[in-house]
């Protein structure tokens, strides 16, 4: 008989090893397109160039005649091939370096009770595919290794899932969950318990590299969830990982430590699941954006592959739909739904179907799970109004609870998880929060800001504040330089949370001090600047460093920043430039844009005002100009804008404030001429106003030149709409830009034609409000921490933070929530009238109470218990003590079989299942639903 040729003998061996139904049943026949020649080929490539081609072939042979999963000695293996003592200790090694060997000694079996060392050839997974990808020196030559790992989690396991029952039947790993959620009173097992199988393996511990993590970043299809010591190995596998390089060993308190912070991150904890119930090698904490063994339960929508014993319940009297166990469920269990009920009663939520009963083909899987699990944030019915109109969409009901009980520092920590300038907003916010506010359909909205600004100030005024911790998906700081260009609120935001990330980001601004149009833009009567300096402090004590009177485009260009290290941008320049009025005279002295007056009103470089002052303009920025000029010196202000006064962009709120401060709104009118008397400003000429958008809703004034004004004045301050200045920044870039100037980049990455440059706040957007400046700046950290990681999607598993508000025409609120206090009114400070300090007070507790006792806690969480695959992750992110795990599942569900038993596990179940399929179809049964 000829000698088989090397592919003949890779094929022969990857029938050995594999556990895919196609191959065994020879369905299919092995080639070279196959992920099983994938791997071996790769494994012995680099024995090849490592130890050559003669030992490459004895190192297959050899593989070839050792049986799966059958540890042999030294001496058995000498029988079994014949090489002397020092060729199969080369040989040996390079099988172990090809990662289809392993060594331990283990009695496992009951076959070595001396404890010899023993070598075994590893199953394909959990087995060689993971240690060729925690091997250094494998993927980077052979980048095939990682299609190998994918696919051989995948195609063993297609179409088999669906009958694979409680506990997984030895099928690669299992979730374990967070031991502190395991509820004290139930009757647990050991084996699920964390600390059984680290006390087991005490002094055999250690901690490698995410196999799943490096190939999804090799495969490109990273999600932000980068590879470092985040999987531990226990007995001897962590000796083996030691001597071999692919990892160190730890304490049990350092591996303590490891977990915990994974539970921060929402990393789900499972174990290795092949040995039965007195072994485990692994330990692993889990994302579910790449993570293999999630996927078998994920994507094929079969929750016995994963789930432990336990399902997590909401307790719906506390629970604030606050929204972190959603971001953070592995199975998309829980999502955001309402308390309230409708007219037609309280609203019942849906449940995953289940394959136990039903037949299961690949309609029933998810091919998309990754966008969604963890991603998708509410029922389609919707929840609390207030987080959905947020941009940042924090956790409002809950802080409103916190601060109801007067635990303000913990309400300070809530908010800071999305919100880097709680006191900011407090002073400034749009309020989009309240608009939307349930309580208005009944009386008026909550005073939302109004309790975020009395919560902020507790912590500026503590002698400690509080700075958000490091929170890096690999327990380190990243030394990835990225530079943030501008330091208004987006630059700002960026740059909060890449620190809590792990970098050290780099903010450049051109002004003489940081903070852009909340600094020099925003009066101090509207936002006292120490305000914004003791939040900006913060974030120096979380490690941004600012460079300010640095112009990018004049004193350093982008790509001399690239030579210097810099691997990212993120460009928030805002609208610097107040335009032009385009009308005779506006050149004139004392003729100028209103936030250029502003921006040196707030630098102590602007001019005193005196006489009759005009401001035009009818938004919030003009109102701020004309509020401004009347603390400035001028005798009076007259605002004039194209608008009715009933449309006017600025709204009720501003327009009271300017007529308390004796602002006469003229309303309706354009402006046609700048007045002149030797080069300076004398007054200011009107036409009438008659529309200002045309029948499809654009700007487009109509004017009646028939009716005009003319207004004697000194100074006249123009707010018009602002424009960005890019001057020489972007100067040889790919950046596109819109007609109006603001940069062209992807909606949800934020991402421009530039690929290492990012845009966002106004400079991209137009003109909004800080709030929505604050979403864009954490949606770029978002995307430069996976652009500057090698191999990381921009968009798979990102949370999008979509949010439904529920209905409400469609409510029925209790008598008990309708009758509560009035809404509660901030006081003024009378000695701060007409000055630049704010003249409003803060909320008093009693007024924080009474306040937030009229909150209707629209919204909760609710978990499907089909989905849910007890891990545990959502009680450790509520700060509510509003969802446990409770063991609702039996001892089946956490029952470890060896994997050679794996097929009558599936075959006994599969027959079960079958019965259940027909008695349902017969109508004698019902649907897990």
């Amino acid at each position: 008989m000829a000698e088989m040729t090397r592919d003949e003998k890779i094929f022969k061996l990857a029938k050995i090893i594999t556990d895919r139904k196609e191959i065994l049943l020879g369905m299919e026949k092995m080639s070279k397109n196959a992920p099983e020649y994938w791997g071996i080929d790769c494994g012995l490539q680099y024995v090849e160039r490592r130890y050559g081609k003669d030992i490459e072939t004895e190192a297959l042979d050899l593989a070839l005649k050792m049986g799966k999963r059958k540890p042999k000695t030294f001496a058995q293996l000498k029988a079994l091939c014949g090489l002397e003592d020092e060729r199969l200790k080369t040989v040996l090694e390079a099988l172990c370096q090809s990662s289809l060997v392993e060594w331990h000694f283990e009695n496992l079996d009951g076959k070595n009770p001396q404890h010899e060392q023993r070598w075994v050839l590893d199953m394909f997974v959990p087995g060689s595919a993971e240690i060729m990808m925690m091997r250094p020196e494998i993927a980077p030559v052979t980048p095939q290794v990682a299609d190998f790992f994918e696919r051989m989690t995948f195609l063993p396991l297609a179409g088999i899932t669906q009958m694979v029952p409680p506990g997984g039947a030895g099928i690669g790993m299992h979730v374990i969950p967070v031991e502190q959620a395991i509820p004290a009173n139930c009757e647990s097992l050991d084996v699920e318990h964390i600390s059984h199988w680290l006390k087991k393996y005490e002094g055999q511990i250690g901690v490698g590299i995410c196999s799943c993590r490096k190939q999804q970043r090799i495969r490109g299809e990273g999600s932000g969830d980068i590879e470092q010591y985040w999987c531990i190995g226990v007995g001897d596998f962590a000796d083996y990982c030691r001597e071999t390089g692919m990892g160190h060993d730890i304490t049990y308190d350092e591996a303590m430590e490891i977990l915990h912070k994974a539970e921060e991150k929402g990393y789900v904890h499972q174990i290795t699941n092949i040995d039965g119930e007195n072994k485990i090698f692994g330990l692993c904490n889990c994302a579910v954006g790449i993570c293999n063994a999630l996927r078998t339960s994920q994507l094929f929508n079969t929750p016995n592959m994963s789930r432990s014993a336990y399902r997590a319940e909401v307790d719906s009297e506390k629970c604030v739909a606050c929204g972190k166990c959603v971001e953070v469920c592995p199975a998309g269990a829980v999502r955001l739904g309402q308390k309230l009920c409708t007219r037609n009663g309280e609203i019942e939520y849906p449940k995953q179907e289940l394959p136990d009963d039903n037949v299961w083909g690949e309609d029933k899987w998810n091919w998309n799970y990754r966008n969604e699990n963890g991603v998708i944030q509410t029922w389609p019915t919707g929840t609390a109004p207030c987080k959905a109109a947020c941009p940042l969409h924090i956790a409002i009901q809950g802080y409103i609870k916190m601060a109801s009980e007067g635990k303000y520092r913990e309400a300070q920590e809530l908010i800071k998880r999305d919100n880097p300038f709680p006191a900011v907003c407090g002073a400034i916010c749009r309020k989009y929060c309240e608009d939307e506010c349930t309580r208005g359909t009944i009386d008026e909205a909550l005073a939302i800001d109004d309790i975020k600004q009395f919560i902020a100030a507790q912590d500026l005024n503590a002698e400690h504040r509080y700075v958000p911790p490091m929170c890096s998906t690999t327990r380190e700081h990243f030394d990835q330089k990225i530079a943030i260009i501008g330091s208004g609120p987006a630059g700002l935001a960026c740059a909060y949370f890449l620190a809590i990330e792990g970098y050290y980001p780099v903010v450049f601004e051109k002004d003489p001090v940081p903070g852009g149009m909340m600094v020099t833009g925003i009066p101090n009567f509207r936002l006292e600047k120490e305000v914004v300096n003791a939040e900006i402090d913060i974030l120096r004590e979380m490690g941004v460093e600012f460079r300010c009177g640095i112009e990018v485009g004049k004193d350093v260009t982008i790509s001399q920043l690239r030579e210097e290290g810099y691997k990212g941008f993120f460009v928030a320049v805002g609208l610097q430039y107040g335009g032009k009025l385009n009308v005779p005279g506006d050149d004139a002295e004392n003729v100028m844009a209103g936030v250029d007056y502003i921006k040196k009103v707030n630098l102590g470089t602007a001019k005193p005002l005196s006489g009759n002052v005009v401001v035009i303009g009818g938004g919030n920025i003009g109102a701020d100009v004309a509020r401004t000029a009347i603390r400035q010196g001028a005798e009076s202000v007259q605002l004039y804008c194209l608008e009715a006064y009933e449309d006017m962009p600025m709204g009720e709120e501003d327009q009271a404030l300017c007529e308390a401060d004796g602002i006469k709104i003229h309303a309706g009118w354009g402006q046609t001429a700048i007045l002149t008397e030797d080069g300076k400003c004398a007054g200011i000429t009107f036409r009438k106003c008659v529309s200002v958008k045309n029948a499809e809703g654009r700007f487009d004034p109509k004017f009646d030149d028939s009716i005009t004004a003319e207004e004697k004045c000194t100074t006249v301050l123009y707010c018009i709409g602002q424009k960005v200045d890019w001057k020489n920044l972007l100067a040889g870039t790919k950046v596109e830009f819109n007609r109006n100037g603001t940069a062209i980049a992807d909606p949800v990455t934020l991402q421009t034609k530039e690929p290492d440059i990012f845009v966002g706040g106004d400079a991209y957007s137009g003109q909004k409000f800080v709030v929505d400046a604050l979403a864009m700046g954490r949606e770029g950290a978002v995307s430069l921490h996976r652009f500057v990681n090698e191999g990381q999607s921009l968009t798979i598993h990102r949370n999008t933070r979509h949010f439904t508000p529920l209905n409400k025409d469609d409510i029925v609120v209790s008598d008990e929530l309708r009758r509560k206090p009035a809404r509660a009114v901030r006081g003024i400070d009378k000695s701060k009238v007409l000055t630049m300090r704010d003249e409003h007070l803060i909320f008093t507790e009693e007024q924080i109470k009474s306040e937030a006792s009229r909150c209707l806690s629209c919204g909760r969480s609710v978990v499907d218990t089909n989905k849910c695959i007890g891990c545990g992750m959502c009680t450790v992110q509520c700060k509510f003590d509003a969802i446990h795990l409770n063991r609702s599942g039996g001892d089946e569900f956490s029952r470890m079989i060896p994997a050679e038993d794996k097929f009558k596990a599936i075959g006994a179940y599969a027959v079960k299942r079958g019965f259940k399929i027909i008695k349902k179809k017969a109508g004698l049964g019902k649907s897990d639903k």
